[in-house]
């Protein structure tokens, strides 16, 4: 099964407070976060704004898809509105459709959708999905296979507000037992609820083993 975190305030929140998380090359740590350009559910909003200034309290970065509109919008907001750093990533040819916001700590604009998922992989230390749509499916589905064949070794989750994302979790157990997904890669899927659930999944985060190395198949 999935692994959840129930959360907790304990000594790793303490511990931001006092000096914000550091990310392993020494810095502040950046968070992907990958959701949606539709504004969707009003308790969604919420939850994403709390989520987004919680970060930034503790002391971590933001990345993501560079949009005004949307949740995408709401998070940036939220985490300028708290004082953080929100960096933004928008392909050229989204610039003016999803209206790219004038207000960031600092805007790329990149030639596609594969310069703007890797830009944003190369800015992070963890990733996470809150609500959103095909497009939020896509980039989480592509960062959490990058770390099953050694692309990366961060940590990913899902933001699962109201239980928004748990006929996907039900899909992926299914996958589980038919051989087509490694409990060992599931169990490395962090499903949270909150940024401090977040935080402590990061910090207790152990990256799963290399697809086909010592002989592990995909559904070992």
């Amino acid at each position: 099964m999935v692994r959840q975190y129930d959360g907790g305030q304990g000594s790793l929140v303490d511990r931001e407070r006092r000096a914000g998380v550091r990310s392993e090359s020494g810095g502040s740590m950046r968070v992907a976060v990958f959701t949606g350009s539709s504004a969707g559910l009003p308790a969604h909003r919420e939850a994403a704004a709390a989520f987004a200034t919680r970060l930034v309290e503790a002391g971590v970065g933001i990345v993501y898809g560079g949009a005004s509109v949307g949740l995408m919008g709401v998070v940036a907001d939220a985490a300028l509105t708290a004082g953080g750093e929100v960096f933004g990533v928008i392909p050229e040819h989204l610039f003016d459709r999803e209206i790219a916001h004038e207000g960031l700590t600092r805007l790329d604009t990149v030639i596609g959708m594969h310069a703007r998922k890797a830009r944003m992989a190369e800015l992070s230390d963890a990733f996470v999905a809150l609500p959103g749509g095909a497009g939020t499916l896509e980039e989480l589905f592509e960062v959490w296979t990058w770390g099953q064949i050694g692309l990366h070794a961060k940590p990913v989750a899902i933001g699962d507000f109201d239980g928004f994302y748990q006929p996907m979790i039900a899909q992926l157990n299914v996958m589980v037992a038919a051989g087509y997904i490694s409990q060992a890669y599931l169990a490395r899927l962090g499903v949270v609820k909150t940024a401090d659930e977040f935080l402590q999944f990061i910090a207790d985060y152990q990256p799963p083993p290399l697809k086909w190395a010592d002989g592990l198949t995909p559904s070992a």
